[in-house]
């Protein structure tokens, strides 16, 4: 079984007790990113252990044995039903690492104020799952509001979930 790499980070100030600096925060992930994923396509998943309601260090672990962290089939997704009823195993956002690539930003951001949006507490994300955009089918699929959206992806290879994966980045 091919070891999965996992890059970590310490961000000290990142909290969600008030909004935080995505910008600063993003920065310093993205550096993380280029360092390691340099001219890369890629899919980048965020995710926050307290939403899964257990440790980071547990989380991890069974990302790192089953490629993904839909581990619970019987566990429903956030946003995953769609008018067409397509499955969708998970969401990311592709984009190729340029030398001058500012991404996670917008991850930071929008897990404060989605949230909040949605009427739950804000999320900071501690985990952030990069995959070989290669290895994942594009799902066009539409919400009951009429949005139409392309941010799901299914697995090239379901029983290769982990193949998929290029490194975690772990947020301390």
């Amino acid at each position: 079984m091919t070891r999965i790499p996992v890059y970590g980070v310490s961000i000290p100030e990142y909290h969600v007790r008030a909004p935080p600096d995505h910008h600063a925060v993003g920065k310093r992930i993205d550096a993380v990113l280029r360092r390691h994923f340099l001219g890369k396509k890629v899919a980048i998943r965020c995710l926050s252990s307290s939403e899964h309601r257990m440790t980071r260090k547990r989380l991890m672990g069974i990302i790192r044995r089953l490629g993904t962290d839909r581990y619970d089939p019987g566990r429903e997704g956030d946003r995953y039903g769609n008018v067409e009823g397509k499955p969708i195993d998970i969401f990311c956002l592709e984009r190729t690492i340029t030398p001058k690539a500012r991404i996670m930003w917008q991850f930071v951001r929008s897990f404060f104020e989605l949230a909040k949006r949605f009427g739950s507490r804000p999320i900071r994300i501690d985990i952030v799952i990069v995959y070989d955009r290669r290895r994942l089918t594009r799902v066009r699929h539409t919400y009951s509001d009429g949005r139409r959206k392309s941010d799901g992806f299914v697995f090239k290879g379901p029983g290769k979930k982990r193949d998929a994966i290029l490194g975690i980045v772990e947020i301390g």
